[in-house]
C-alpha cells in the first residue's frame, strides 16, 4: 500500500509547528474551515523543486538558498519555503511538495484531538507543540518586505 497519496491530508511536526501538508489545497480549506480563495505555503524539499515552481530573482537567490524556517511570497504572488535538514524533508521528498499549514481551525488554537481527527494519515506524531511559525518576507524585483 502506498501511504503518499496527493489527496491524503497528513498531521506531522513540520519544520516549524505542528502541520498539515496536502497537495489538495481544497481538502485543507475545508478542514481548516478557511476560504478557498485563500493560497497555502508550498513547501519543497530542494532548491531543485523550488526552481521547478517559480524563478528567483537575481537580487535574493543568496537569502533564499541560506535561509530557514522561512517562506517567500514571490511576484507570482504564491509562497514557498524550502524545508532543509529536517525530519519533514523525507515526507516532502516522497511527495515531491505539498501544501502547508498550521494543524488548527482557521484563527483558532491548535487542539489536539481536532488535528488527529481531521488528518487521514499521522506521521511521526510529536509528543509537545511548538508555537514558532516560519518568518514570511515578500519580494519584489527591486526590494523585500517582511510580511510575518
Amino acid at each position: 500500500m502506498n501511504i503518499f497519496n496527493k489527496n491524503s491530508v497528513y498531521l506531522t511536526q513540520t519544520d516549524t509547528t505542528i502541520g498539515f501538508i496536502s497537495q489538495s489545497p481544497q481538502k485543507l480549506s475545508n478542514i481548516k474551515q478557511r476560504p478557498p480563495h485563500k493560497h497555502y505555503i508550498i513547501a519543497l524539499p530542494s532548491l531543485e523543486q523550488l526552481n521547478s515552481f517559480t524563478r528567483v530573482p537575481q537580487k535574493h537567490k543568496n537569502r533564499v538558498r541560506r535561509s530557514q524556517k522561512t517562506s517567500f511570497i514571490f511576484p507570482n504572488m504564491h509562497s514557498y519555503r524550502v524545508i532543509k535538514n529536517s525530519p519533514h524533508t523525507h515526507l516532502l521528498s516522497k511527495l515531491g511538495w505539498a501544501y502547508t499549514t498550521s494543524a488548527n481551525l482557521s484563527g483558532r488554537e491548535y487542539d489536539e484531538v481536532f488535528a488527529k481527527e481531521s488528518a487521514d494519515i499521522l506521521v511521526g506524531f510529536p509528543q509537545t507543540k511548538n508555537n514558532t511559525a516560519s518568518n514570511i518576507f515578500k519580494l519584489g524585483v527591486k526590494g523585500i518586505r517582511r510580511v510575518r
